[in-house]
């Protein structure tokens, strides 16, 4: 479909959302800028699924995201899942990470980091505990950042 989050996975991000912002997707993709950790699309692996970038494809990636943090001034980053989360914060467990902040260096600035799960319907992490009740602490945190709060049109946040 050309866009992030577009299938099933797409479904769930947008439902957490909506219970903790109230934002259908259409307000969400609009208000959310959405940037991928590996801009190419990796392939498929040869048994069904995604194959995930290799560090050599992110780090080719990552002067784009770089410079659009720049552009964006971000305040707000949503990490979605581990890939995403370990481009920000040191490896470590979901349930060490989901339901909290945690301050990060983002293009040159400070910026607020909340991990959410992935929602991909592979893991089962974010609907058993301890992922439920993390996941809704995370999305709590989100709904009552700034960011979101005060967000405009002209001032996206990036998951």
């Amino acid at each position: 479909m050309g866009r992030p989050f577009a299938w099933t996975a797409g479904k769930t991000l947008f439902k957490w959302f909506s219970g903790a912002l109230g934002w259908s997707e259409d307000e969400v993709r609009d208000r959310i800028y959405f940037a991928a950790v590996c801009r190419c699309f990796p392939g498929k692996l040869p048994k069904g699924g995604d194959r995930v970038p290799s560090p050599l494809e992110i780090d080719a990636c990552a002067p784009w995201m770089e410079r659009e943090f720049k552009l964006l001034r971000t305040e707000l980053v949503i990490p979605v899942g581990k890939l995403a989360i370990s481009r920000f914060l040191e490896p470590a467990p979901l349930q060490d990470v989901v339901g909290r902040s945690f301050r990060v260096r983002v293009a040159g600035r400070e910026a607020d980091c909340i991990p959410l799960p992935h929602p991909s319907g592979a893991s089962p992490w974010h609907r058993m505990e301890p992922g439920k009740t993390l996941l809704s602490r995370g999305l709590a945190l989100i709904a009552a950042h700034p960011a979101a709060r005060s967000l405009t049109r002209a001032a996206p946040f990036a998951v």
